[in-house]
């Protein structure tokens, strides 16, 4: 089992960050139970929920179970739940968990040793908390944004990495672990506020550095980060695939340029002449334009030029190296993201997805919260 074996956690079901971090917990060995709706919010953003099924990964390991949090009786049952529990997740709006009477205040008097996890976009408190928003708009009012994009076109990041999960997942799980630590040596439950923008804001620490070192600016975006520089960047191949260099290192970069057949070139004697760095991006952009990605691999995979293929989610699975480090599984023939990190002694289990529901009886039942004839609506 998992390093977290024996951890009861409680998680309100929700969209986007948080019910990842519910399955962070559970990948880890804890036991989640997922509180869900009989009846899907109309208004969550989500695709067509029939095809969602053995791809709801967000829900692998959970114990699922359905109650109606506009009833007092099923507010009880909730709470029944948190009493018992170590650790509380939510994601939803500053005030709707106080409005439905399942509020930290309530809950620590319940369960003083709770550790109460909250997701939101921009925190619980400040001129934005009530607001909506998305993983974009978490990263563009952070300053992470404005860094990505190659120079001259529009800054878009890679959906849900930077933000969502980056910065609001992994942000909340840190939380959590954290304090189970502190309620373990103090028996002190509290309150985690993890709000996706300090999360990405966090996350900034070495871009920070860089800038503040003047490695980067907060100009027009022409340096190595933004792909300016022709030894960081990304580049087009012959068969219209792409390949990635960043060979930060001045030895790196010199087992790049002798692979690529520039060692002689002026363009390329001093790393870091932005002068040179025009004419020389072209000259690489020639060398893996005329080049299949294939190709590319042949000579640059594997050596100490910084180099990989940009690779769609299939094909990442199918890599060698990723195969060797068993970084994706297939569940009922899904194929999904394999737990990480690798621990050496508790190695974790991925569990299945439950069905909606699926646990009323086994959770709700032995509390005698559960009664068939008045399943909750």
């Amino acid at each position: 089992m998992g390093p977290l074996e024996g951890v009861k956690v409680v998680e309100f079901a929700g969209i986007g960050p948080a019910p990842i971090v519910g399955m962070l917990l559970a990948d880890l060995g804890a036991q989640v139970v997922l509180i869900e709706r009989k009846v899907m919010n109309s208004n969550a953003a989500t695709v067509d929920p029939t095809l969602m099924g053995k791809a709801a990964f967000f829900k692998r390991g959970k114990k699922s179970i359905t109650l109606n949090l506009s009833k007092c009786s099923d507010v009880e049952a909730a709470l029944s739940l948190v009493a018992k529990a170590d650790v509380l997740v939510e994601g939803f709006r500053p005030g709707v968990m106080e409005r439905l009477g399942i509020g930290p205040e309530v809950c620590l008097e319940k369960n003083p040793k709770l550790i109460y996890g909250r997701m939101t976009g921009w925190g619980q408190t400040g001129p934005l908390a009530p607001s909506a928003g998305h993983d974009l708009n978490f990263s563009a009012i952070t300053g992470a944004l404005f860094y990505g994009g190659l120079p001259g076109d529009i800054p878009f990041p890679t959906p849900t990495l930077q933000g969502d999960v980056g910065g609001g997942s992994m942000s909340l799980a840190l939380g959590i672990l954290s304090a189970l630590f502190h309620v373990n040596k103090t028996g002190q439950g509290q309150v985690i506020d993890a709000a996706i923008s300090d999360g990405v804001i966090y996350n900034m620490m070495l871009l920070a550095s860089l800038r503040e070192q003047g490695v980067i600016s907060d100009g027009d975006r022409n340096d190595f980060f933004s792909g300016g520089a022709p030894w960081c960047s990304t580049y087009r191949c012959a068969d219209d695939r792409f390949v990635t260099v960043q060979a930060l290192e001045p030895n790196f970069y010199q087992k790049l340029v002798s692979i690529c057949g520039f060692s002689d070139d002026p363009d390329f004697v001093d790393q870091y002449d932005k002068s040179c760095w025009q004419i020389a991006k072209t000259k690489m952009s020639a060398f893996f334009g005329s080049r299949t990605q294939a190709e590319c691999c042949s000579l640059l995979e594997g050596t100490d030029a910084c180099f990989a293929p940009i690779l769609n989610f299939s094909e990442a699975a199918n890599h060698p190296h990723n195969q060797a480090r068993e970084s994706f599984i297939r569940i009922d023939g899904v194929l999904q993201p394999a737990p990480a990190p690798k621990f050496s002694l508790t190695k974790q289990v991925v569990g299945s997805i439950p069905d909606l529901g699926e646990h009323n009886d086994n959770i709700l039942g032995p509390l005698g919260l559960y009664n068939k004839s008045n399943l909750s609506d």
